[in-house]
């Protein structure tokens, strides 16, 4: 009691930072694998989203790609570049017109058993109906002395608002098993 004002924790409310990173959903693969995962009814609470995750392909290569899609549009209506590099050697990319938001680089199943490839992938303004959506995808995996690092972009040429976002291998496999996503939301 306060003076005559009772007061609960219940009754202070501190609202989140500006920058604030919340967490909105995860998944993980479990045993024999997944073709997609995805995450829906993304409610317009955030000013950017944000994926962090591991993951691994049963691409019958030692690396692979992921793609994104967003509110399972698999037009043609994305636009991606990016940056790449292995310790020898640079390059880039770039595609117009494509079926997808930008593939991340992960880990095939040849690649050493138990490697995994990272990947942050940004969403941003994924509410706002004014202009196309923005992802920005940072991605790698080394492979003891081999492997890949890059750095992409991706427009979605759509101005609704993001509510699911769909995670696939590029080449036809599976998300291997303990493959990992976690879906955040950022105040703005």
């Amino acid at each position: 009691m306060i003076g005559n004002l009772a007061v609960g924790i219940q009754d202070f409310v501190i609202p989140a930072p500006l920058g604030d990173f919340q967490s909105i959903a995860t998944v993980t693969v479990g045993s024999g694998g997944a073709t997609e995962i995805e995450f829906t009814s993304i409610a317009s609470t955030w000013q950017h989203l944000q994926i962090r995750g591991i993951s691994r392909s049963t691409h019958s290569a030692t690396s692979s790609a992921i793609y994104i899609y967003f509110n399972s549009d698999t037009g043609t209506n994305f636009s991606n570049h990016g940056l790449f590099g292995d310790g020898a050697s640079a390059g880039s990319f770039g595609t117009a017109n494509t079926s997808n938001g930008g593939g991340a680089y992960t880990a095939g199943a040849t690649s050493t058993a138990s490697i995994f490839g990272a990947v942050i992938i940004d969403v941003l303004d994924y509410k706002d109906t004014n202009k196309y959506t923005t992802s920005r995808l940072l991605s790698g995996a080394d492979f003891n002395g081999s492997g890949q690092v890059r750095f992409a972009s991706g427009s979605w040429r759509n101005t609704a608002a993001v509510t699911t976002i769909t995670i696939k291998d590029a080449n036809g496999g599976n998300l291997a098993q303990y493959s990992h996503f976690a879906l955040y939301g950022i105040k703005g």
